[in-house]
């Protein structure tokens, strides 16, 4: 049988009031029940323990809490975790927190499946199902928390936008996802813990930029010549480097943000110095730094890693031009819950 409940997260703390004089109660029931479901997590009306057992079964009979699962958990030889979630439908995401010495970062889905078609990465061979709701990406972040804690002695300190599908093609739920994440009524991190990595949507960088958002910015970028780019992101001939770079100039001039650039080296696609030169003058637009990431092969050998001589080539050239850079190591490949590895292989 179909429930057709309405999710009581999909409602604001001002409904929820007007929901309780409307039962003839009183309206800080709902502030409430609001602090229950954000700021408590709480996965069930029965968890609400400063609530009559007559409000919590009216409640039970109006609404439902599409809270998601842990299905299954795996650790990596590094430490990191990776999460199989599933979510009220049965559709699955993963999401990964990533330790380190210092801090704890969660990597997590904004789509189920994505909705960009870039051809080194697993996610992006599943078809889009739909998008996450806000409390779908929320409830991600506390799973995680929760672990970090638990396994690292530690609340999580860093969020970032880069598990599947693409961020700013949810821009709506994501912006209230993160509303809700630094909230003092919800998670209370601060939006500059936070990075959204986006393929590189101009509309919706400029978006971004408009509505001030205080988070940090990242572009999976891979190249900075645009027939190189279109051939491994095939959406570039709809968004060329041309529009992402007067977008992100306005991100700039709007947010005064350096912007982060994600950039893997392959063998035989950008492993030369003339794509090294082109991602140098790219980079002089706006300051930026750049992170160049190891590749996580996906199993069909087209896409290689570089050569380390590869990777200090580039390193060398950005330094040279004075262009931040840094070497990023991939957690979690054992797993396959590294960059570009989510797939949900254990759904």
């Amino acid at each position: 049988m179909k429930n057709d409940k309405k999710d009581i997260r999909a409602l604001t703390r001002k409904q929820l009031q007007e929901f309780f004089v409307s039962q003839g109660d009183k309206s800080f029931r709902g502030t409430q029940v609001y602090e229950w479901l954000w700021n408590k997590s709480a996965h069930t009306f029965e968890e609400m323990t400063n609530i009559s057992k007559e409000t919590r079964e009216m409640l039970q009979e109006n609404f439902v809490i599409n809270h998601i699962r842990v299905d299954q958990m795996q650790r990596s030889s590094d430490g990191t975790i990776k999460n199989a979630v599933k979510l009220h439908d049965n559709l699955t995401v993963e999401s990964v927190l990533i330790p380190t010495p210092t801090r704890t970062t969660a990597c997590v889905s904004s789509q189920v499946g994505c909705s960009l078609d870039c051809q080194f990465c697993a996610t992006a061979r599943l078809k889009r199902m739909r998008n996450l709701n806000p409390d779908e990406i929320y409830d991600q972040v506390v799973a995680i928390d929760n672990e970090s804690r638990l396994y690292f002695d530690k609340p999580l300190s860093n969020i970032v936008f880069m598990g599947m599908g693409e961020p700013l093609m949810n821009y709506k739920n994501v912006m209230k996802a993160i509303e809700k994440i630094t909230s003092k009524d919800g998670l209370g991190m601060s939006p500059k813990r936070i990075t959204v990595s986006t393929s590189g949507v101009p509309k919706m960088i400029k978006k971004l930029a408009d509505d001030e958002a205080k988070i940090k910015l990242a572009v999976s970028l891979h190249s900075a010549i645009d027939e190189v780019r279109t051939q491994i992101m095939p959406f570039n001939a709809t968004f060329p480097l041309k529009d992402l770079r007067e977008a992100l100039e306005y991100w700039y001039s709007k947010t005064r943000s350096r912007i982060t650039y994600e950039y893997i080296v392959w063998k035989g696609i950008n492993d030369n110095e003339a794509a090294a030169r082109a991602l140098v003058n790219f980079c002089k637009a706006v300051p930026c730094k750049v992170n160049l990431i190891e590749y996580n092969p996906i199993d069909d050998g087209h896409f290689q890693q570089a050569s380390a001589q590869a990777t200090d080539m580039y390193q060398h050239m950005l330094e040279k031009n004075g262009i931040t850079v840094t070497v990023r190591r991939s957690r979690g490949k054992d797993i396959d819950a590294a960059c570009g590895q989510l797939a949900n292989k254990s759904a």
